[in-house]
């Protein structure tokens, strides 16, 4: 039996059960993705990044997103999008 089988097992003697905990409900974000085709949230917690404009261009034109202090706040959906299309470019 490994530590954290253990662990398990005393927590059920202790009298806490999966009922009893408070489980984090579903996180909410708070800053939106800045390409206005994406509903998603651009937090940190969430895997939000942020994109300079330059890079936001090459992938969603002059248009297609919104800007926040010069950069460009991005959900990880969005975010895993730009580094796809980007993936075959040399940045050496």
């Amino acid at each position: 039996m490994g530590f954290k089988a253990k662990a398990r097992k005393h927590k059920a003697d202790s009298g806490e059960s999966e009922k009893t905990r408070k489980k984090s409900a579903s996180k909410q974000g708070e800053i939106p993705c800045g390409v206005k085709s994406c509903d998603g949230f651009a937090d940190k917690s969430l895997g939000g990044r942020s994109l300079s404009i330059d890079n936001a261009i090459d992938v969603w034109g002059s248009s297609g997103y919104t800007e926040r202090k010069g950069r460009v706040r991005v959900c990880k959906s969005c975010y895993r999008k730009w580094k796809k299309e980007n993936k075959s470019e040399d940045t050496y």
